[in-house]
């Protein structure tokens, strides 16, 4: 009984094999560089004493579609959302199958994801649809790591070159106070009907899909607070992207205005024949769910042309709360709380350019303890 580790063919850049003699019968197994295949060998002698290991022969390994299909039948029908999985399927149609489809799972390397991300690079894709494509073949690699038919995960630990981490603040483009104040001027004087939307975005930090979702139901008039439940994402509900719900804070102002757009909403339900208010908030012309996207060319991008404004994001309203929050010193785990992140620190890590500036005064803190001698006050 033996397990050693060595390469077939010496020299940099071989890959290393990991060689298992037991009861008469041998294998041997490719497991990249030196050290992963140090790994693999230790975990192999642990399991041959307490006699949990093999040497009989396994089924086939699949190949990376075959396992990516039972993969999304399977794992991401039971942990991810409808939108989530429209997204995986679309990145294994159009780059993962394309390139790995028909390599078997215990075949793809670390150099075959390397290459595959150095080619989508060169073609032109945006670092953050890159960044999408290893991260979902790295969470499907992870699932076949689990499910021990391979025993590393080659999109895991390829470098910094190749990591590719979002900067949290990276587009981030919010409105000034002032640009707000312009842009609901425009809003109000143009696009009326939409203004109660508009100032829900600016005045709660809550995202599109949350906004469009809301129901009379979720609005507190008297507590002045709306509980967030719900997101509508590409025509579906959903949970909200943390998949809890919270309450968010109302202003006077916002109260105000929903307070005005409910009675407009319930004419609009009694002329629509409705016999009562829509059931969402926020509505068509026909008294059902608004399609962001249609209200975003239609309205929100036309908004900010009236306005005079730069073209920013429907999400930059939720950017612009947040900096207008934080710039004023309020309490970050308050903000942290009504935008619905998961920790403070998030909230510090993608908003902490519009910290107050202390800077200058811990620099002016050390004239009350500078002492300048005698000789050089004589000098001045």
């Amino acid at each position: 009984m033996g397990v050693t580790v060595r390469q077939k063919k010496k020299g940099k850049g071989q890959p290393w094999w990991v060689f298992v003699s037991h009861n008469g019968k041998r294998t041997s197994r490719q497991v990249g560089d030196k050290r992963a295949a140090e790994r693999v060998a230790s975990e192999i002698r642990e399991r041959l004493q307490l006699k949990e290991f093999t040497l009989e022969k396994k089924k086939p390994v699949p190949t990376f579609r075959v396992y990516s299909r039972a993969f999304m039948e399977t794992y991401s029908v039971m942990n991810h959302k409808p939108a989530t999985q429209e997204s995986y399927e679309t990145v294994l149609r159009l780059h993962l199958n394309p390139a790995l489809g028909d390599i078997p799972l215990d075949k793809i390397t670390k150099r075959d994801v390397k290459a595959l991300i150095y080619e989508k690079r060169q073609t032109g894709l945006s670092q953050s649809t890159v960044r999408l494509i290893k991260a979902y073949l790295s969470a499907i690699l992870s699932e076949a790591v689990d499910d021990e038919i391979i025993p590393l995960n080659p999109a895991q630990r390829l470098g910094r070159a190749f990591n590719g981490k979002k900067d949290p603040a990276a587009g981030i483009n919010p409105l000034s106070r002032k640009e707000l104040g312009v842009l609901l001027d425009a809003v109000s004087e143009n696009y009326k009907e939409h203004y109660a939307l508009f100032l829900l975005l600016a005045r709660t930090g809550m995202r599109i899909g949350e906004a469009l979702a809301l129901e009379w139901g979720d609005i507190d008039f008297a507590g002045r607070f709306i509980t967030v439940s719900r997101s509508l994402v590409r025509g579906r509900i959903s949970t909200p992207k943390s998949g809890k719900s919270r309450r968010v804070d109302m202003s006077l102002q916002l109260t105000e205005a929903l307070k005005r757009h409910k009675v407009q909403s319930k004419k609009k339900g009694f002329s629509l024949g409705l016999g009562d208010i829509p059931e969402y908030v926020f509505t068509n012309n026909k008294g059902g769910p608004i399609d962001k996207n249609n209200w975003r060319r239609r309205v929100f991008n036309k908004a900010l042309e009236k306005a005079g404004l730069r073209k920013i994001r429907i999400h930059d309203l939720r950017h612009t709360y947040a900096t207008l929050r934080i710039s004023k010193g309020d309490n970050i785990s308050d903000v942290s709380g009504q935008l619905g992140h998961h920790s403070a620190k998030l909230t510090l890590d993608v908003y902490n350019h519009w910290m107050p500036g202390k800077k200058k005064a811990e620099v002016d803190a050390l004239d009350d303890v500078l002492v300048v001698p005698e000789k050089a006050v004589e000098r001045i």
